[in-house]
């Protein structure tokens, strides 16, 4: 793995899982990692874990609930205390709620925490990215997002049924925020792609029981470990390879052609400018 001696390197939802994993490559190259959780205490025991494993003593946990835009702006801060510039930003964190929810804001809750927060976050951390040589941002998607579509008239899918479907639409707009955030970013010193991790034994079923139990069941055999899961974002957060590349799509560290869904340049600026109205960005 390419050395990332000196680098800091945020990792959301590291505290299990994919988010885990990548934490650790990203230790063990060396890295400055700041380990992201939504409770303080198992970040805090994750940053000590990995400090042990790996030898590298500058791991640091930082903390946020996703599902308040408030954690966000304070985890925003918190990270900017860490260091003038951010090398990596890896939007990692994720969920697939069981039933319908909703955050502190009142915003369906599959689509506040995959996209609100991360859209929300990346951006309140764009003067530290760009205060970087060369900075990197990874946002983990998902085959999912194929046959999902955006209703710009029920972002909150209140007309949607089943929790797969609402997980389809984060995704796609995670690919599409990606695109749309590339775009501004062309020309510049930091770069923006997504990715697919493979279908991953992780905790992201957790909150469908019977959901976790199906695939506990049936697919064990077939899902990919959190290792084999977090290789595509390790590989897009330090390889040489894709040095300079942005606005790409990615699986198996290989460029993949996504759904022409996540290709739609209308609606990457509509959920764009969405998404500054909901979190409370100026436009």
């Amino acid at each position: 793995m390419t050395s990332m001696n000196g680098k800091l390197c945020l990792v959301t939802g590291a505290t299990s899982g994919i988010g885990r994993e990548s934490a650790r490559a990203l230790a063990a190259a060396g890295a400055r990692v700041l380990v992201h959780g939504r409770e303080r205490e198992r970040a805090q025991a994750l940053a000590r874990e990995l400090a042990a494993a790996t030898g590298n003593t500058q791991v640091a946990a930082v903390a946020g609930d996703f599902a308040r835009l408030d954690d966000v702006r304070r985890l925003a801060a918190e990270v900017s205390s860490h260091g003038a510039a951010l090398d990596v930003l890896l939007n990692n964190a994720g969920l697939m709620s069981a039933q319908r929810a909703l955050s502190a804001e009142g915003y369906e809750l599959t689509f506040a925490v995959n996209h609100l927060a991360p859209f929300l976050l990346t951006r309140l951390l764009m003067p530290r990215l760009a205060a970087a040589p060369a900075a990197r941002i990874v946002v983990v998607s998902s085959e999912a997002h194929r046959g999902a579509r955006l209703d710009f008239d029920d972002l909150m899918s209140t007309q949607v049924a089943g929790l797969l479907a609402a997980y389809g639409r984060s995704k796609l707009a995670n690919l599409l925020f990606t695109r749309a955030l590339a775009a501004r970013l062309a020309g510049g010193t930091v770069t923006a792609n997504a990715l697919h991790p493979g279908v991953v034994r992780t905790h992201l079923f957790h909150r469908s029981p019977w959901l976790q139990r199906l695939m506990d069941t049936l697919g064990r055999p077939f899902l990919l470990s959190p290792e084999q899961g977090a290789a595509t974002s390790v590989y897009l957060a330090s390889s040489p390879e894709v040095a300079g590349r942005s606005g790409g799509y990615y699986a198996r560290c290989r460029p993949l052609e996504p759904a022409a869904a996540a290709l739609n340049d209308v609606d990457a600026e509509r959920l764009w400018q969405a998404s500054e109205r909901l979190t409370g960005l100026p436009g």
